[in-house]
């Protein structure tokens, strides 16, 4: 158990509302089949906005919310799937993007894809907890729309944008919070499952073999559903036996919104009540990195989720890898 807790939280959303409705006029896909399938009704899509300019918006407002400045911070994360550009590491352009001094505080991204958030958390934990640092920094800022691929539905209607920030510090003597514990495992047999190949030296952008298709994002979903349904249960069995909890003395979980069955097994089958568990789905999609801290944001905001609580945090991520946090927030 680390005695380290979040101390602000931030979020930014697109301006503009894309419902299923309106993406299946485009695609020309039959009307109600969008949300039967996903679970999403609307989602958020970048016009204006750029992956830099929304993560800055949320890590703002995650510090006013924790009562400190950029000059506070010790060290910045970037942890999204994708960086704002290739070089230098987006936590860098943060900091530019903050106002924060040069030189105050350290920065550097952390890329598990869906998971980023989580490992970041606990790799930040880590850190506060040997003194290394006092305050940091986690960003999470995803904007998926030039990568949707139109000729995958499910794949291409289920993503939406969105930033989500969180500021970590030690707790102080006799507060409750802390991170009890994080457990992450990745079978690289499904490392297929969910894929980008382009942008990177595989097939490198200025490579004239290199196709559109190849910069666009592939997924066989029900391929990493049946998946991960296989691997799951016993990963929380060991997770919760390492931390020491019972399901039933979770207060909230904070699940990845990776799809709507996703959501859902977690009450179905792996031992959870359905009032346990928050979801924003409906109404922001699929926010890749910024999905578990976006549905923390607000379910702080909403009161789900007050100081004291326990809360799990759950979730998948390409690779194929299995992540989960235990924290008092």
């Amino acid at each position: 158990m680390l005695p380290v807790k979040i101390a602000g939280l931030g979020a930014c959303l697109p301006q503009r509302i894309v419902t299923s409705a309106e993406l299946e006029h485009t695609l020309d896909i039959p009307s109600g089949w969008i949300e039967q399938v996903t679970g999403v009704r609307e989602r958020r899509y970048v016009t204006h906005e750029t992956a830099l300019s929304m993560g800055a918006a949320a890590a703002a407002r995650a510090l006013d919310d924790a009562g400190l400045r950029p000059a506070d911070l010790d060290a910045i994360i970037g942890a999204s799937s994708a960086p704002h550009q290739t070089i230098p590491c987006t936590a860098a352009l943060l900091q530019r993007e903050l106002g924060a001094p040069d030189g105050a505080s350290a920065c550097f991204d952390v890329n598990a894809t869906c998971l980023s958030f989580l490992f970041a958390l606990h790799t930040a934990a880590q850190f506060i907890h040997a003194g290394v640092y006092r305050r940091v920094l986690i960003v999470s800022s995803e904007t998926a729309q030039h990568s949707r691929n139109p000729r995958e539905r499910e794949s291409a209607v289920l993503f939406g944008d969105a930033a989500a920030a969180a500021v970590i510090t030690r707790a102080e003597p006799g507060e409750p919070s802390a991170l009890w514990g994080a457990r992450f495992a990745t079978y690289s047999s499904g490392a297929d499952l969910a894929r980008l190949p382009g942008g990177g030296s595989l097939h490198h952008p200025n490579d004239p073999a290199t196709t559109r298709e190849q910069n666009m994002f592939h997924m066989d979903g029900p391929a990493i559903f049946k998946k991960a349904t296989r691997l799951i249960a016993p990963f929380l069995d060991e997770f919760f036996t390492q931390v020491g909890w019972q399901r039933s003395a979770t207060d909230v979980v904070i699940p990845h919104q990776a799809s709507r069955h996703g959501v859902e097994q977690l009450t179905r089958r792996l031992g959870f009540a359905p009032e346990q568990v928050f979801s924003n789905l409906a109404v922001r999609g699929n926010c890749i990195a910024a999905s578990i801290p976006l549905a923390l944001a607000e379910a702080v905001a909403a009161g789900r989720v007050e100081r004291g609580q326990r809360v799990a945090l759950i979730g998948t991520g390409a690779g194929l890898t299995l992540g989960a946090a235990a924290l008092v927030f």
